[in-house]
């Protein structure tokens, strides 16, 4: 029961840097690798303002800060330096793996004797693991809310007209380098938080540990996409949650049938291929029972 519980509290948190992926990858339509870099990045922000006495609230409102940063400078080498969005990603995802360390002047920082959003009465006194699925819960849908409002927003609406057709949008006097700057932005401070939360609840924030987040990012998406198939805007922010859940499960089954925790970044890999051709194999499905069928009754 715990290890559920567990895998919920994960899921949750995973939930944020699931959101913050969607924003580029699903409404602007960009493969932004920023992620990799930003995830440790405010991990790395919020433990170390923890470190030097800062409350772990503030500290996590840091690193949120931290990774718009860190999206905005993609933003600008994309727009402004007309750098392809791929290349940009790449660039400012390999120099926060050198300002990670100048944060914390190691290769990984503890919590250990600090205090952290989950070292509260209130969390402290719920069963085990329960604390992280109170935390995740109260952060996930505190973001869902405000991203479902601002996309009801003109604002909101322009954001989204950008990723559909930036050529009409333009038309239409919406700036959409302003458009994919701020999505950018918003974006890595996503999943800056998320590394924040996740590093809170590890105890320890590290380096290395942005290696395959935008693999169990993709997942938490793809996953919530195949399962609940078509959704309106709003319900695909919360399938992204409650596919970032599934994921944990399907993981945590894989690692019941024996498989080594070293080959998580391939395990995530080879589940994120699955689902993603999983449409491709129910349409042939389809179609080929469409036609058996077809066949059946004219004989």
């Amino acid at each position: 029961m715990s290890i559920i519980v567990s895998a919920i509290g994960q899921g949750l948190t995973w939930g944020i840097v699931g959101i913050g992926l969607f924003l580029t990858f699903r409404i602007l339509d960009f493969p932004d690798m920023t992620v990799e870099g930003t995830f440790p990045m405010g991990a790395a922000a919020c433990v170390a303002a923890i470190y030097h006495g800062f409350s772990p609230l503030t500290a996590t409102i840091i690193a949120f800060a931290v990774g718009m940063l860190a999206g905005f400078v993609t933003g600008i080498l994309y727009t402004k330096g007309h750098i392809p969005v791929l290349l940009a990603g790449i660039l400012v995802m390999t120099a926060a793996y050198s300002v990670n360390f100048r944060i914390m002047n190691r290769a990984n920082l503890s919590l250990y004797g600090k205090p952290s959003m989950l070292k509260n009465s209130f969390l402290e006194s719920l069963p085990p693991y329960f604390d992280s699925v109170t935390l995740g819960l109260i952060f996930v849908t505190v973001v869902t809310v405000l991203i479902i409002y601002f996309l009801q927003t003109n604002l909101g609406q322009a954001f989204i007209a950008t990723g559909d057709n930036p050529t009409m949008a333009r038309s239409l006097g919406i700036s959409t380098d302003g458009m994919q700057i701020m999505g950018l932005s918003v974006s890595n401070g996503l999943i800056a938080l998320g590394g924040a939360l996740v590093a809170q609840n590890n105890g320890f924030a590290d380096v290395n540990s942005g290696i395959g987040v935008i693999v169990v990012a993709l997942a938490s998406i793809i996953i919530g996409e195949v399962i609940f198939g078509d959704l309106t805007m709003n319900e695909r922010l919360i399938a992204v949650t409650i596919g970032s859940i599934l994921y944990r499960f399907v993981i945590l089954i894989v690692l019941k049938l024996g498989f080594n925790a070293n080959d998580l970044n391939l395990i995530s890999a080879i589940v994120l291929a699955l689902f993603m051709m999983f449409p491709v194999f129910e349409k042939r499905f389809r179609l080929r029972h469409t036609f058996t069928r077809g066949l059946s009754s004219h004989d």
